[in-house]
């Protein structure tokens, strides 16, 4: 079992990042790959899932372990796979999915990639009582105007994205690029921002 990999961070994609360590680069699949842009080049150090499926062996790498952790607690709710855990994670904070867990808000739940009403219903009834033992450690106690901060954010987010595909680009092209609009719709960018930066990466190729 890897339990993490530090290394240089050696490029990035927009779908994982790659460390290298040991002469060996890791290929480690990330919420939002674009956030260690600027790590590009130096030491860095990633907790890991190491996930063993029929047809492949895939590291997952999460920036702490409360993320890494809470990942593994998403694999652990029927319907949802390694590529929703990320979504999810790529779409919001850590704090504002285990505050939306607590406060059952089903409409929060279901702004996150491929997560309908049952779904959302469903990681309620999994995790509740699961998540209880988040909140004394790193998350605290997180201001409800956080949570609404990122409901914004989603919101942000998917218009931005609904703004591009009416110009024309097909879901596979936006859903390479979500993890960087994710990053500035959290970061606070509107809509017009996040247009703008989509067409940006698009052009960049």
């Amino acid at each position: 079992m890897i339990d993490f990999v530090e290394g240089t961070l050696a490029y990035l994609d927009s779908e994982y990042v790659v460390l290298e360590a040991g002469g060996i680069g890791y290929r480690l699949f990330c919420p939002n790959p674009y956030h260690f842009v600027r790590y590009e080049g130096t030491k860095t150090k990633l907790y890991t899932h190491h996930h063993v499926r029929e047809d492949a062996i895939l590291l997952y790498g999460f920036p702490t372990r409360d993320e890494r952790d809470l990942f593994r607690k998403l694999l652990d709710v029927s319907g949802i796979g390694p590529k929703g855990g990320l979504a999810i994670l790529s779409a919001a904070t850590p704090e504002q999915i285990v505050m939306a867990v607590q406060q059952e808000n089903v409409t929060y739940l279901t702004k996150f990639p491929g997560i309908g009403k049952k779904t959302a219903q469903r990681i309620i009834l999994d995790l509740k009582d699961k998540l209880s033992g988040f909140t004394p450690s790193v998350f605290q106690t997180v201001a409800a105007t956080e949570l609404q901060v990122g409901e914004t954010a989603a919101q942000v987010l998917q218009e931005a994205q609904d703004a591009l595909q009416a110009l024309g680009y097909s879901d596979l092209e936006i859903q390479k690029i979500r993890g960087a609009l994710s990053e500035g719709a959290k970061n606070g960018s509107t809509v017009e921002q996040l247009i703008k930066q989509g067409l940006s990466l698009f052009m960049r190729g």
